[in-house]
C-alpha cells in the first residue's frame, strides 16, 4: 500500500497542482508532499490556495512536524525539506541546506531520495511539468527501493524537461496526460497491497 505521495514540479506546476491536489478525497490515506521550483516567499501563497480548493489540509512543511496521512506538505521555497524516520513514522526536516548538495532550494532530488529512504516500496513519485532534471537522482532512488513513478505527458506540460528526463532514465512506469493523473494516484495509493 502506497503510504507517501511525492510530487515534484517546476515551470508550470501551480496550475498543475491546482489539476491534481483538489482531485484528492478527503479520506485520502497517503500523505503527500510537494516540491515546487519557485522563489523564496511564494510556496506560502501556493499552499494557501491549494487549501482553499482541496479537500485535504495543504501548508508548507515545518521543521521537526511528524509526517501525518492525508496532509498535503509543500517544501518552503528557498529552504530544502525532507524526511527522516522516527520509529515507524517519519519527521519532517527543513534546513537552507539539506542531506545532498543541490543547486535548487528546494530540491526534488533531496525530497525524493528521503522518501525513498524512509517509504520504500511504499512510495509513489509524480514528475510534473517543469524545466531541467532536478528529480532524477531521487527517482533513481524510489525505483531502487520497489516504488513507483508517474510521469506527466509532453502534450500536457508546459515544460517537458523534467518528465522527458525522468522518461528518457527508464525510470516511469506510466506516462499520463495531467487529467488522467489524480484518477492514477488514487488508485495506486488504496490498491491493497504489502505495507
Amino acid at each position: 500500500m502506497i503510504r507517501a505521495v511525492a510530487i515534484a514540479t517546476s515551470t508550470g506546476g501551480p496550475a498543475a497542482l491546482q489539476r491534481i491536489v483538489p482531485h484528492l478525497p478527503a479520506d485520502f490515506p497517503a500523505t503527500v508532499l510537494v516540491v515546487q521550483h519557485m522563489p523564496a516567499g511564494f510556496t506560502r501563497g501556493l499552499a494557501k490556495r491549494l487549501d482553499e480548493l482541496a479537500a485535504l489540509p495543504v501548508r508548507e512543511g515545518v521543521d521537526g512536524e511528524m509526517v501525518e496521512p492525508g496532509t498535503v506538505l509543500i517544501a518552503p521555497a528557498g529552504r530544502q525539506m525532507w524526511l527522516v524516520a522516527r520509529g515507524d513514522r517519519a519527521q519532517v526536516r527543513v534546513a537552507a541546506e539539506g542531506p545532498m548538495a543541490s543547486n535548487y532550494r528546494p530540491s526534488a532530488d533531496v525530497m525524493l531520495a528521503s522518501v525513498a529512504e524512509v517509504y520504500g516500496a511504499a512510495a509513489l513519485a509524480v514528475i510534473l511539468t517543469g524545466m531541467g532534471r532536478d528529480g532524477l537522482v531521487g527517482l533513481r532512488a524510489i525505483k531502487a527501493r520497489g516504488g513507483a513513478v508517474i510521469a506527466q505527458n509532453e502534450a500536457s506540460s508546459v515544460v517537458f524537461g523534467m518528465p522527458k528526463a525522468a522518461i528518457e532514465a527508464g525510470l516511469v512506469d506510466a506516462v499520463l496526460p495531467l487529467e488522467d493523473i489524480p484518477a492514477a494516484i488514487i488508485a495506486r495509493v488504496l490498491k491493497p497491497g504489502p505495507s
